[in-house]
């Protein structure tokens, strides 16, 4: 097996995925938040808040899956921690349960939930996914993905100065190599001081 993994690797058959490394601007969160507030002012109570989905992908750094398998039983507000239950890992596919640390803005966005005894975010990530993508073709926003949100999140820590053993507690990384890509950022402050939408979320 080792013999045949090393020939496809080498005639590109099989491969790493590309890494990517889009993340949105605040021109282009602009643009979705005022989408999103339109529909779900048109389609209320049954849209999804898209818009406290954006900002918990980008603050929390989780994977739309993820997200929509938080549970209130899990959460230490106390603490500002979560379990994180299942989480992706390539050689884990069950009970890869990871506590990780909540941002504030991820925490206040948690609260702001209607409490029940299960999920926080009781939706499905594929129709979050779909939502998402539908909303940046409507407004033009080209290659922009729900999951390039935790991609931002993350560079946003190292961006505010955080180093990889405090990022890897909210981002739930294991392994320091895999937050490597993120520490040539330079230290800019939060990009999202002063966002708009902060306010208007009641986050800030």
């Amino acid at each position: 097996m080792d013999d045949a993994r090393a020939v496809l690797d080498r005639l590109g058959v099989i491969g790493r995925s590309s890494r990517r490394d889009k993340r949105p601007s605040i021109q282009e969160l602009d643009k979705l938040m005022e989408y999103f507030a339109l529909y779900e002012a048109k389609n209320a109570p049954k849209a999804y808040p898209m818009r406290h989905l954006i900002g918990f992908g980008i603050f929390s750094t989780r994977r739309q899956e993820e997200i929509t398998l938080l549970e209130w039983a899990d959460l230490d507000e106390a603490k500002s921690t979560i379990i994180v239950r299942n989480m992706k890992h390539p050689g884990e596919k069950i009970g890869n349960d990871v506590k990780v640390t909540l941002p504030p803005q991820a925490l206040r966005l948690i609260l702001k939930q209607n409490k029940t005894e299960g999920e926080i975010f009781p939706f499905n990530g594929d129709t979050i996914s779909t939502s998402f993508t539908r909303a940046c073709q409507f407004l033009g926003i080209e290659d922009l993905h729900f999951h390039d949100l935790r991609h931002e999140g993350i560079t946003r820590l190292f961006e505010m100065g955080w180093n990889i053993p405090q990022a890897s507690t909210v981002s739930g990384h294991r392994t320091w190599n895999s937050l490597k890509r993120y520490t040539h950022m330079r230290e800019t402050g939060d990009k999202y001081e002063g966002w708009a939408w902060l306010e208007k979320l009641g986050i800030a």
